[in-house]
């Protein structure tokens, strides 16, 4: 096994010298970082089965592991996502992400800094395995003006190239987060288009809430299920929180400015008052909510455009794919094969078409 990695891993420095030839160091620097990382989780991943029969491992994470396996089967069986050999193997990382992830946005609009990547094209984030680098590329692109933000990743899909492991990263989240992570990650292999990462986003986001809605209740735990409807309700009122004033900060920045340069100062502060009024309307949700506090930790960051971009990706469009779903009768297999037809379209064409979708839904 350990052979057969430094082999992979030998293979992918070939990859990384060509990178190299043809987009030049500083490129190449990325890629290897990125190397160095996923060969890390490899080196340190060992087979479930082999994790759960050592007599030295922890009691609580065997317990674990044996939920992975039932969540998984039920993704292949039930929800008729390809598993394909993925979370059969367990790695500690020893840190509480696996990547950290940066996204960016100019400081007066609300169109994502993208980064073109081989085989997946272009994303609207870059990943780094080191906290530190991360931070410090999400400082250059701050120094050049735009908008920044970083956040922790627990998980990630290298999309059937290579097979997932658990992670100590999530591995112990709650029963339904990390059903649904699990869920979503797998949904990457499924269907991902190229290039278009808000549609993979909130396609994978969609069927993780499917998924964990037949899981639950497979399970045959009411008051588990009641939980969860409560959280995908804070959850869609959060979404439309943040939905709302990227609406404003969209008619904001569309304004014409006769004058570009001293018009950006009162651009600037209206912005920030818009950015309070967020601050100050989720004060008034939270409230709603009995005091609950889940996404304090996001209220607690600097709010700017790149910040909000993150929950666009992940939310905006998942009504249309909750439509689409309605329309095929709750019918999984007939909505991937609905879905499917979105590859076909330009990625503004598909956008426009599952924007209009949305809009019914809500």
């Amino acid at each position: 096994m350990v052979a057969r990695l430094k082999k992979l891993c030998s293979r992918l420095v070939f990859w990384l010298g060509l990178v190299f030839l043809f987009t030049g160091c500083q490129t190449a620097g990325y890629y290897s970082q990125a190397i160095r990382g996923q060969c890390q989780v490899w080196n340190r991943q060992r087979p479930i089965s082999e994790v759960i029969a050592d007599p030295k491992a922890p009691d609580f994470l065997k317990e674990r592991l044996r939920l992975v396996l039932e969540i998984r089967a039920f993704a292949e069986n039930e929800l008729k996502l390809p598993a394909n050999g993925h979370y059969l193997r367990y790695a500690d990382l020893g840190r509480r992400f696996v990547v950290w992830n940066v996204y960016a946005a100019p400081e007066f609009s609300l169109t994502p800094r993208s980064w073109w990547y081989p085989a997946v094209g272009r994303l609207d984030y870059r990943g780094y395995f080191s906290e530190a680098k991360a931070k410090r590329y999400a400082a250059k692109l701050a120094a050049q003006g735009f908008d920044v933000h970083v956040g922790g990743v627990t998980a990630y899909s290298t999309l059937g190239w290579f097979r997932d492991p658990v992670l100590n990263t999530f591995v112990h989240d709650a029963d339904a987060d990390l059903a649904e992570l699990l869920f979503h990650e797998l949904a990457h292999q499924r269907l991902f288009i190229p290039g278009d990462t808000d549609f993979n986003e909130a396609f994978a986001t969609a069927v993780a809430e499917e998924g964990l809605r037949r899981w639950m209740e497979s399970r045959n735990d009411p008051a588990a299920y009641s939980n969860y409807l409560a959280q995908v309700r804070r959850t869609d009122q959060f979404v439309e929180l943040v939905i709302a004033t990227r609406n404003k900060l969209s008619e904001l920045y569309d304004t014409p400015r006769l004058e570009a340069n001293s018009s950006a100062p009162a651009m600037r502060r209206e912005k920030e008052r818009i950015l309070q009024e967020l601050g100050t309307n989720y004060s008034r949700l939270r409230t709603e909510w009995g005091g609950r506090a889940e996404y304090d930790e996001w209220f607690e960051r600097s709010l700017n455009n790149a910040q909000l971009n993150t929950v666009s990706t992940y939310y905006e469009l998942v009504p249309a794919f909750r439509r689409l779903l309605k329309d095929d009768g709750n019918d999984l297999e007939r909505f991937f094969v609905s879905v499917e037809q979105f590859r076909k379209p330009d990625k503004l064409e598909r956008r426009i078409r599952l924007a209009t979708i949305a809009r019914i839904e809500r």
